[in-house]
């Protein structure tokens, strides 16, 4: 795909979205859609869509080119009935209305909680790891990733697959440090140990050339780890790298004093 292109971005009020616009706002046409919580985007479409409403969702949909699903509940602990609504339901719409209204690719938000066990029995995990989510959060990413095989497999769509690691903070990387010393003191978050999640950190710039890496490389579908380029990796980077292009400048081992690998404590 060329740049300048039009994309319909989910999600558009959460952080990811955010971070994506400030470093590669310029080289799109964003339409970003928000459900509770309005923003301003000088230069691009803000609008108003509910995922869980398929009408409203194919409105989105008109002059688009490529969609980056983010929208989701992200929490590790949402109930089952805003899954449904939100992770499932909404994303079985982004996809129905993509393919009905022509458009050819989709950028998946999925997640490292696909896998998250698996992760936690190893130190390093790539894309052919088993599915073993960790939530109900995680499930859900399952599901999407399912989807996206039948829309590759069934109806031709150019389906990107993204299982992204812990991207928090914004673009402020005190904020990101902060957030990562928390994660230390309570000895790691869901089923990972404290150096297992420092080791699946993404940094907002590295976040956003991956979507923009995914947008625009030659893919027809996979699914691909996404994290920096940290010290040690828990993820095999091999295949975003060659496929996708993604080239990760930061490393989590720079936000710290001491090798994250010697940073214990028992899993949360």
């Amino acid at each position: 795909m060329t740049r300048n292109i039009k994309v319909l971005v989910t999600g558009g009020s959460g952080q990811l979205a955010q971070v994506f616009l400030q470093h590669y706002g310029e080289q799109y046409q964003l339409r970003l859609t928000y459900y509770t919580r309005p923003f301003e985007a000088p230069g691009h479409e803000v609008i108003r869509v509910d995922l869980a409403d398929y009408g409203q969702v194919l409105e989105a949909m008109e002059g688009i080119e490529a969609v980056v699903h983010l929208g989701a509940d992200t929490r590790g602990s949402a109930p089952w009935d805003s899954i449904l609504r939100n992770n499932i339901v909404g994303t079985y719409h982004v996809f129905e209305a993509a393919r009905q209204a022509g458009v050819r690719r989709i950028v998946y938000a999925s997640s490292n909680h696909a896998a998250g066990y698996a992760l936690a029995e190893q130190d390093m995990i790539g894309p052919d790891a088993p599915v073993r989510p960790d939530s109900l959060y995680g499930v859900s990413k399952c599901f999407g990733e399912a989807l996206g095989s039948y829309y590759h497999d069934r109806h031709g769509l150019d389906i990107v697959c993204l299982r992204i690691g812990s991207s928090h903070g914004g673009v402020d990387e005190d904020k990101q440090r902060v957030y990562l010393e928390r994660a230390v003191k309570r000895g790691g978050s869901g089923p990972y140990s404290v150096p297992q999640y420092l080791s699946i950190w993404l940094s907002s710039a590295d976040m956003s050339q991956l979507i923009h890496r995914s947008l625009q490389a030659e893919c027809a579908h996979g699914i691909y780890y996404g994290i920096s380029d940290n010290t040690p990796p828990a993820y095999d980077l091999s295949e975003t790298r060659c496929v996708l292009g993604y080239a990760p400048q930061d490393d989590v081992q720079d936000l710290f004093d001491e090798p994250i690998a010697s940073l214990g404590g028992p899993k949360a």
